[in-house]
């Protein structure tokens, strides 16, 4: 029998979503973001790159600039007002303590219960090789939970007056070939569906499809995918470490 996915927890206020990209988040997870602002919840994003590599046909510095617009207006769909930018290069993002402390600050400067990346591994799924940028993005988020809570690492964040938090209970990792648990997607599909059009530009240099039609088609085959192992709904799903 396949097993099935736990509801994710639900006694959490603030959460802060740490990704390498514009539209990292919209390839899966904001479906649950949308349905965790309905709820009253408070979601943050913070980037470590402004995507400005990721068009062939545009220079980086025509790309930032736009690619930030996209993800504001993208965040804005499902209730995320808050976005942040690490300025850290787009595709050549490196593992280690600066990464980290730069990640360690925002945790302290937001003070989430639960802090959201994506797939850290070399693989997705055993099929498709994984990014530089996510695995180091991700495996930089996960251990930054920690250095968040730890006055002696990083005590430099401290002369900036960002106090330890040690407050993170979850680290929910997306797009994990293992996941554990999963967020319904049924009130948030559409909107999700929206905010990954938002990042038009990104899509039409991706595909001749219609971005629109691409975007719904994509998402919500991922949904139904995961949903299978959630009582027949759509939904979300995320590996959980618990802190």
């Amino acid at each position: 029998m396949t097993t099935q996915l736990q509801a994710m927890p639900t006694d959490w206020h603030k959460a802060l979503a740490v990704v390498a990209h514009p539209d990292d988040l919209e390839y899966g997870c904001s479906a649950a973001v949308a349905a965790w602002t309905d709820a009253g919840k408070e979601v943050a994003y913070l980037l470590a790159t402004r995507g400005e590599a990721g068009i062939d046909t545009l220079s980086p510095q025509e790309c930032a600039p736009l690619r930030e617009r996209e993800q504001r207006a993208s965040a804005a769909v499902v209730g995320v007002t808050s976005v942040e930018f690490l300025d850290h290069r787009d595709g050549v993002i490196e593992y280690g303590p600066p990464l980290r402390r730069d990640i360690a600050a925002a945790i302290r400067e937001h003070r989430p219960e639960l802090v959201i990346t994506l797939n850290h591994r070399d693989t997705w799924g055993e099929v498709a090789w994984n990014t530089p940028d996510h695995v180091a993005v991700g495996r930089a988020t996960l251990d930054a939970a920690a250095d968040a809570g730890n006055r002696w690492i990083f005590p430099e964040l401290r002369e900036r007056g960002l106090e330890p938090w040690n407050g993170v209970k979850w680290v929910a990792v997306a797009g994990s070939s293992t996941p554990t648990h999963a967020v319904d997607a049924t009130t948030g599909l559409e909107r999700a569906v929206e905010s990954l059009v938002a990042h038009r530009t990104y899509i039409e240099a991706l595909t001749d499809e219609d971005p629109r039609t691409y975007a719904r088609a994509f998402l919500t085959d991922v949904a139904g995918t995961v949903g299978e192992r959630f009582g027949g709904r759509p939904a979300v799903a995320f590996e959980v470490f618990t802190r």
